[in-house]
């Protein structure tokens, strides 16, 4: 009697535990609610075994390809070299070694510029010597002026980037000396003009980009698209390779260096001899170089950042600019008895030196935002302005 009971209780057992696969079929339990399920019955039972024997081996175990195969994939990075962490040029004047997109504004003000026709590096020869020449109708001997520049720059690559330059400038006569027209006595006006001047596009290239160093091949060419008989252009074109270099030498201190030539494309002459009042002779010949030439300039320029906090960094900077002529000419005065500027001839500015001082203080706000505010001063006799204030705003993306 007691063996009948128990056989009846196995069957009942087995009967329940088919009930349970055949549940399982069509909805699956968790692993671990399984395994406590049939562990708790005793796992010696010959018969029971034999029951869980009926179970699919993919109910106990995990489907761990199942779960590899859900799981959700992290995208791939792009391809090409990351861009290295610098913090960014400091320099005002000396231009930015490092290869990043970057949008620009910058203002100048310039005082007392004596020559601004010197080698056509300003503007165009003055229009009284020469037929054909296509500078302004007067000789200025002192010119304060202001220019407004915008300009963009987009990295390509951590190591190559195009960039545009769109000036606009003011110019404010001092002191007018002389004009084109005979028939107007002194003193003459001083024209007070503003307008586009010489637009300016590019690349840079870098032969070595790190995080402590740059060393770029950067390349401009200088368009005619500002008034040359305003003042507001030279009217040649103009291509200026230059090789720039950023090295960081501290977390505070970095330098920063140019070298490079402008150097014209055309420009005027002036036949010989080059004197206002007397007559071109037919098929004269221009003078050797032209009125305009090229311009060698170099730059070097210390920085060191004095406070540096958690997004604000505070550098002040330190920069000498030079410019050598190696060729080209200016308009001379030539006086009267009076000290007037009775006549005009074109004067040879080759091996002519000119530098500037420079200093200012660099802010830079975040990663992206940039602030620059200095002041330049003339240490030679010659010069392009005897003094310059700049402002400028950068940021970076």
């Amino acid at each position: 009697m007691r063996r009948i009971i128990l056989l009846l209780l196995f069957r009942l057992l087995v009967a329940a535990q088919e009930n349970d696969v055949s549940i399982a079929e069509t909805q699956e339990p968790p692993t671990g609610a399984l395994k406590t399920r049939f562990f708790s019955m005793g796992s010696n039972n010959s018969s029971f075994q034999r029951a869980m024997g009926t179970l699919p081996q993919s109910r106990l175990v995990p489907d761990v390809q199942k779960q590899q195969k859900n799981k959700p994939t992290q995208p791939s990075k792009p391809g090409g070299e990351p861009k290295p962490s610098i913090p960014g040029s400091m320099v005002g004047y000396i231009d930015n070694a490092i290869v990043e997109s970057q949008f620009r504004i910058r203002a100048d003000a310039a005082f007392h510029n004596d020559a601004p026709d010197r080698s056509e590096f300003f503007y165009a020869q003055y229009a009284g010597l020469s037929q054909n020449a296509p500078g302004p109708n007067s000789v200025v001997s002192n010119l304060n002026f202001q220019e407004f520049h915008l300009q963009v720059e987009w990295a390509l690559t951590k190591r190559f980037s195009i960039l545009t330059e769109v000036p606009v400038r003011w110019i404010q006569p001092q002191s007018t000396v002389a004009n084109v027209n005979p028939n107007l006595p002194p003193p003459f006006p001083n024209v007070h003009v503003a307008g586009l001047s010489d637009v300016t596009a590019g690349f840079k290239l870098a032969a070595v980009a790190s995080s402590n160093q740059y060393l770029t091949f950067q390349f401009k060419a200088y368009l005619p698209s500002g008034d040359a008989s305003e003042g507001l252009g030279t009217s040649h074109y103009s291509v200026e390779p230059a090789l720039l270099y950023f090295r960081r030498l501290s977390d505070r201190v970095t330098l920063e260096t140019e070298m490079g030539d402008s150097h014209p494309i055309g420009g005027s002459f002036c036949p010989q001899p080059c004197v206002a009042d007397l007559p071109s002779p037919p098929a004269a010949p221009p003078v050797s170089g032209g009125f305009a030439g090229d311009v060698f300039f170099y730059g070097v320029g210390p920085s060191y950042i004095l406070y540096q906090g958690e997004h604000i960094r505070i550098a002040p900077v330190i920069e000498l600019v030079g410019w050598r002529l190696l060729g080209g000419l200016q308009t001379i005065c030539i006086p009267d008895m009076g000290n007037r500027c009775y006549d005009q001839e074109g004067g040879n500015v080759d091996g002519t030196n000119i530098v500037n001082l420079k200093m200012g203080v660099r802010t830079s706000i975040w990663k992206h935002n940039s602030f620059y505010l200095g002041f330049g001063q003339a240490v030679t006799h010659s010069v392009w302005y005897e003094h310059i204030v700049r402002a400028e705003y950068r940021y970076s993306f």
